[in-house]
């Protein structure tokens, strides 16, 4: 069985962190994500309003470099919670649970513009997920979040700018 959800939308609020009674942190949020369609007619698209969980190394990436109005691109599984309410009623939730959490946006646009409203879907101020907590290099352009190296990797010869030394 395949159950595999991929989100992208904006966080409505800070992601809420709090730990288990062993220590484990689990971080909670909201994703506003947009429709790719608007209603039949011709009205502005709707927005669903998910929530989303993480745990332990992702949760806590989250809660550090995530705020409210920053795009995520959230990876992982859906889940449905049976619980009962305070009048004892059967209720059923849906949740994402999610295995990975990427910047939808890069920091620069976001800072730019003075808040986290911008329409940017670039990756290049921040790469990875909850395994990579450190900024990457600006990339000289919105596309991807590569840049190049800045210094020559050590088992590389410089060449001269003599074209007789060109391997081709």
């Amino acid at each position: 069985m395949l159950n595999h959800i991929v989100l992208m939308g904006r966080l409505t609020r800070d992601p809420e962190l709090r730990r288990t009674g062993t220590g484990i942190a689990v971080a909670s949020f909201t994703l506003a994500v947009d429709r790719d369609f608007g209603s039949r007619d011709g009205g502005e698209k709707e927005t669903d309003f998910i929530d989303i969980v993480a745990w332990r190394n992702t949760a806590e990436f989250v809660s550090k470099y995530f705020a409210k109005g920053r795009m995520a691109v959230v990876s992982g599984r859906l889940q449905i919670r049976n619980w009962n309410d305070k009048d004892g009623n059967k209720r059923r939730s849906a949740e994402v649970v999610a295995d990975n959490v990427y910047f939808g946006d890069s920091k620069r646009d976001a800072d730019s513009a003075g808040n986290y409203g911008g329409n940017s879907y670039a990756s290049g101020g921040y790469t990875g997920g909850y395994g990579s907590m450190q900024p990457a290099a600006p990339a000289p352009s919105n596309f991807g979040g590569y840049s190049a190296p800045s210094a020559p990797a050590s088992d590389f010869a410089m060449l001269e700018d003599d074209d007789a030394q060109l391997p081709f």
